[in-house]
């Protein structure tokens, strides 16, 4: 029996700061040394928890543009949704982290109450952490960003997402990184738990573009075959 994943459309999740030091394999303690972007970061409070760290970090969505209150909710009926399939699904994710399904839904559960309080203060500030905007084409001036971070979207809808699709996003990304900085991109595997089919070629095209490229050992391959991710190198000006 093939199993996956089941869903239809793209999925609102919310995930910590912790969990994506741990999924893109960063550096402890964390020190970006300059601006982070979260692209399609969903209900993620990673840039709630940068910023309470003292890091500038910006999330970018294309569902910041809904009225809050149905984004919220949004977000509160994935976790109800997700958990309901993460169920039946169990005995294929690694555990080791979470510990259990419990403690997974209750670690979504403050990820997003985080989230939920820093998008309602964001803007009041003058900081706006929170862009509205949607890959291939992001609201962003070339160069701007030291780390671009892309989680759970790229290569995970491999099949909702056609191949040029994913080049044009892929060298999005590269675009708003500022040279010498990087473009970290986890999972590699789609929904039905199997490498992207046309990684190899789109990373073919990276580096023809000039970007050095390398896999890493993610700290958090909970999806199953999710022990890898993606960092693409964009080169220094000459």
């Amino acid at each position: 029996m093939d199993r996956k994943y089941e869903q239809v459309g793209t999925a609102f999740t919310c995930r910590s700061f912790a969990e994506y030091v741990r999924m893109f394999a960063l550096d402890e303690p964390f020190d970006p040394r300059g601006e982070v972007l979260d692209a399609a970061a969903g209900a993620s409070s990673f840039t709630a928890d940068a910023a309470r760290r003292g890091f500038r970090a910006v999330a970018v969505d294309p569902r910041y543009r809904l009225p809050q209150e149905g984004l919220f909710r949004e977000a509160r009926t994935e976790i109800d949704v997700s958990t309901a399939k993460l169920e039946g699904l169990q005995d294929l994710f690694d555990f080791s982290y979470y510990g259990n399904l419990d403690n997974h839904r209750a670690g979504r559960e403050a990820s997003l109450k985080r989230f939920m309080d820093d998008f309602a203060a964001d803007g009041r500030d003058g900081s706006g952490r929170y862009v509205a905007g949607e890959l291939p084409h992001l609201p962003f001036a070339d160069d701007r960003f030291a780390l671009v971070l892309c989680s759970h979207f790229l290569f995970l809808y491999g099949e909702h997402f056609d191949a040029e699709f994913h080049q044009r996003a892929v060298f999005e990304l590269i675009r708003v990184c500022r040279p010498g900085g990087e473009v970290r991109i986890y999972p590699l595997v789609t929904l039905h738990f199997r490498e992207y089919p046309h990684l190899d070629r789109l990373l073919e095209a990276v580096r023809r573009a000039g970007c050095s490229v390398r896999f890493q050992e993610s700290k958090l391959p909970f999806i199953p075959g999710s022990h890898r991710l993606l960092v693409i190198r964009k080169p220094l000006k000459s």
